[in-house]
């Protein structure tokens, strides 16, 4: 007997997941895109590219953009043998160390392992005992002394005291572990706090965020996906990748009538333009940041990067509170990372975030989000304490750490020397020098007759 089946043309797949052929019928599948289903019609997707969320759409991340995507086909075109000219691909999209070769620094990889293998590592001597105190440490402070159990949401409690100090021994100025979370890289770390900053308006009351040109596409990305407005100030190239006050102020000014100005974003050392701001050039961004009751996000990722003579990394804590009076109790997120700096370690999506002076109402608010998200990588966590609580003088890996860190910094210094001079030395090129983080961010001098070739129709 023939079961009551309705044709129907399925254009979600060859294969409806619901066709079941009758054998009294064909005995087979019919043809790639169509198949039988017992009254039941096929079904559109739920979720398509004209009724999602418009505002990811509108997100763009030139890190992983188009240009990075075609690297790709050609790499696998070169695996499968077709002929170019080159015989292989350099990425040079994003600052991925490791990718490049660039070798891990043995203490912290030894910490992570007897972290993730105690029972097997910690009675073995050819690992170092300070290595294996830092271990402990973070283990005793970790639920069932594993690496695989949930943190706290804010992070391992051991690790955020060993934070703390770190920047009380950079800065010279009391830092908290309540005012620090550990975060999926700092990447995560900076959504959050953009995130708080939104206003869920659209107009004159959507939230706007000062970000500089040229800047690191996750600014303009996460503005993007949280339907801020964008406030485009532009660096002084002709000074070094400096802020200018003036600069600053007529892009907020400009900005007004379109939102309601809520912070201001510094990327030092500069992401992409390799630049390092002078103490008195962030003295003035503090003081206009004030003067406009702006929230300050410092990306600070690459403190460990500077080359240059003279140069030399002021964080935004320790001169906001150095200037005392009315800057000391401005808000402020600041981020570092475990992906940058001599480490390289971008893989364990490692880093923090250190919020002071936030309206304790705020504070409640901001742990309430990231308990959402339970926790960062506790491996991730681990690499990060590496970072903040090295080996000292005195103790066994001392001195092999202290090897590989200069030679990864030095061989930056030199790379970085190589960039600025090749670049300069090309006709119609021209770059100001790279004194910090791992970019170069030159200018292309293009001819009148170019110029004018390209505004013609």
């Amino acid at each position: 007997m023939l079961r009551n089946y309705s044709l129907r043309l399925c254009r979600i797949s060859p294969v409806c997941p619901l066709a079941r052929v009758s054998g009294a019928v064909s005995g087979k599948q019919l043809g790639s895109h169509r198949c039988f289903h017992p009254q039941t019609p096929c079904r559109a997707k739920v979720l398509t590219v004209d009724n999602m969320n418009p505002h990811l759409k509108a997100m763009e991340y030139a890190v992983r953009g188009p240009i990075v995507i075609m690297a790709g086909k050609i790499e696998e075109e070169l695996i499968a043998g077709v002929k170019k000219p080159f015989p292989n691909v350099i990425r040079a999209n994003i600052g991925d160390c490791h990718a490049t070769g660039q070798p891990p620094i043995t203490f912290l990889r030894q910490v992570v392992a007897l972290c993730t293998d105690p029972a097997m590592l910690m009675t073995d001597p050819r690992y170092p005992s300070d290595a294996k105190e830092r271990a402990q440490r973070v283990l005793d402070s970790c639920g069932g002394s594993s690496i695989g159990a949930y943190s706290d949401s804010s992070g391992v409690l051991a690790v955020r005291e060993d934070i703390a100090n770190y920047i009380q021994e950079r800065d010279g100025i009391p830092a908290s572990s309540n005012d620090i979370f550990l975060c999926t890289g700092a990447s995560d770390g900076i959504k959050t706090i953009m995130k708080m900053l939104m206003t869920g308006e659209s107009g004159r009351g959507q939230a706007g965020v000062m970000i500089p040109i040229p800047q690191y596409p996750l600014y303009t990305a996460t503005i993007a996906e949280y339907n801020a407005y964008p406030i485009k100030y532009y660096m002084d190239e002709d000074k070094n990748w400096a802020l200018d006050i003036n600069e600053l102020k007529r892009s907020i000014d400009e900005a007004r009538p379109n939102c309601k100005p809520r912070a201001i974003v510094i990327i030092n050392p500069g992401n992409p333009t390799g630049s390092v701001l002078s103490r008195q050039n962030i003295e003035d961004v503090i003081k206009f940041a004030k003067d406009e009751g702006l929230f300050i996000l410092a990306d600070e990722v690459y403190q460990h990067n500077v080359y240059a003579e003279g140069a030399a990394f002021h964080s935004f804590k320790k001169v906001m509170t150095e200037l005392g009076g009315e800057y000391k109790d401005m808000e402020l997120a600041s981020f570092m990372s475990v992906s940058k700096g001599y480490m390289g370690e971008c893989g364990f999506r490692g880093g923090y975030c250190e919020v002071i002076n936030l309206d304790p109402e705020v504070k409640v608010q901001q742990l309430k989000s990231i308990s959402a998200k339970l926790c960062s990588s506790v491996a991730g966590q681990a690499a990060m304490d590496v970072v903040v609580n090295p080996p000292r003088p005195g103790e066994p890996s001392y001195d092999l750490f202290m090897k590989e860190k200069n030679k990864v910094l030095n061989d930056l210094k030199v790379k970085a020397n190589m960039v600025t001079e090749t670049f300069n030395s090309m006709e119609r090129f021209s770059c100001n020098e790279v004194k910090g983080a791992m970019y170069a961010f030159p200018q292309i001098h293009m001819p009148e007759s170019a110029l004018h070739a390209a505004k013609d129709p």
